[in-house]
């Protein structure tokens, strides 16, 4: 990771042989005098067994998943523009070359521009009451209650805090959407905790019925308030592409881009689906797996939106709008092993890492996202695929 003026260098490639341990870590080398740190794990070295201790049980060993990098990739984000090559592990052969392909389409446009726009982990407990007139009485008691809940969410937490209380009526139902800040961390252990606390609470105070910290259980899966209300880090990201560019490139226009744009808003309106992207979770899982994240709140990270247009002087405008991001640089397993060498390669390890980590994400899902819809319409993609991918004859899988 650089902040200098001076632009990173395109990574090392051999056309002959891109997988023999030479290029490999020449590669590796290239990231290290880059961001200014060792990456041990990253080439091969054993993390100690008892890094795993309160992550995981009945430990047998680590997992092996390739990690490549993408990029050079300009973002500017709010604490400043940087230069990255961005890890992403995964399997699938030619993803991260058209992350790339993305990147230099941006960078080519100046870069991206990327903001994290809103923040808030949210936790939806639920109440039942014996009738509605019961749940209103105690939306009421909830909602003069904020200091008192800031108190018991206090107790047992140095990092986060309680910023809201929503109470929502669900017939004889109440949902206590309560909003936390976590600093750097996801926070959900903590989240839950409090919310247990402030729901007893609540429940004793009020003559609830039944109580479940859980109710409304929007963890670790698709729903609508993740793209409305957002949850965890939101994040919005932008770029322009030249039209030179776009056809030098991609071989594509900006009024095609406009055109399947168009097609794939049709489809997804069917669908009702969350996810308006197009490979948002390629790269989220991608640099997700690669930096230790929780991979299960991928169904909520990769909510979100996509937009084209043109500019007055004929070049692609794109942004993409990621209202869920779930991500934590301290705690869980970000610190460990090959996670907290990739966060260190982005400049994100540790406090004061998460804001910038959400909005590099961000840039990242755009330049998928540019890259992967200028394959579809110069009909690319199935090639690309079988020059890169596994279907390749000895590249495994199917």
């Amino acid at each position: 990771m650089t902040s200098s003026s001076a632009p990173l260098p395109r990574i090392p490639r051999d056309r002959h042989d891109d997988h023999h341990a030479e290029i490999v870590g020449r590669r590796r080398s290239l990231c290290e005098g880059t961001a200014s740190v060792a990456l041990p794990h990253l080439g091969g070295q054993p993390v100690p067994h008892d890094q795993a201790r309160g992550k995981v049980e009945n430990l047998l060993g680590w997992a092996q998943v390739p990690v490549g990098i993408a990029g050079p990739f300009r973002v500017e984000l709010t604490q400043g523009a940087r230069e990255v090559y961005v890890p992403m592990a995964t399997t699938e052969g030619a993803m991260v070359a058209s992350y790339s392909r993305g990147m230099r389409l941006l960078n080519e446009g100046g870069g991206a521009r990327a903001r994290m726009v809103r923040e808030g982990l949210s936790q939806h407990p639920v109440l039942v009451y014996d009738s509605i007139e019961g749940a209103q009485r105690a939306a009421a008691v909830a909602e003069a209650s904020l200091e008192r809940f800031q108190l018991l969410a206090s107790e047992h937490t140095s990092h986060g805090s309680l910023a809201r209380v929503e109470p929502e009526v669900l017939g004889r139902r109440l949902i206590l959407r309560l909003v936390f800040l976590t600093g750097d961390a996801i926070g959900i252990n903590m989240a839950a905790e409090a919310s247990d606390r402030i729901c007893a609470d609540l429940a004793g105070r009020t003559g609830a019925r039944e109580r479940y910290v859980h109710g409304q259980d929007v963890e670790k899966r698709a729903n609508a308030r993740a793209l409305v209300e957002g949850r965890g880090r939101s994040v919005v990201a932008e770029g322009v592409v030249p039209r030179a560019v776009l056809a030098e490139v991609a071989r594509v226009t900006p009024e095609q881009m406009l055109a399947i744009a168009r097609t794939y808003a049709a489809g997804f309106a069917q669908l009702g689906t969350q996810n308006w992207t197009i490979q948002g979770a390629n790269g989220l899982a991608g640099v997700l797996l690669a930096c230790g994240q929780d991979l299960a709140y991928l169904t909520e990270c990769a909510t979100g939106h996509l937009d084209f247009d043109l500019t007055a002087e004929g070049d692609l405008y794109a942004s993409v709008h990621l209202p869920s991001l779930l991500v934590g640089t301290v705690g869980g397993g970000s610190q460990q092993g090959t996670a907290r060498e990739c966060l260190e390669l982005l400049g994100c390890s540790g406090e004061g890492g998460a804001q910038p980590f959400a909005e590099l994400l961000g840039a990242v899902v755009l330049a998928g996202d540019l890259s992967l819809m200028a394959a579809f319409c110069s009909h690319e993609f199935v090639a690309a695929h079988e020059r890169l991918g596994r279907n390749r004859p000895g590249g495994g899988g199917g």
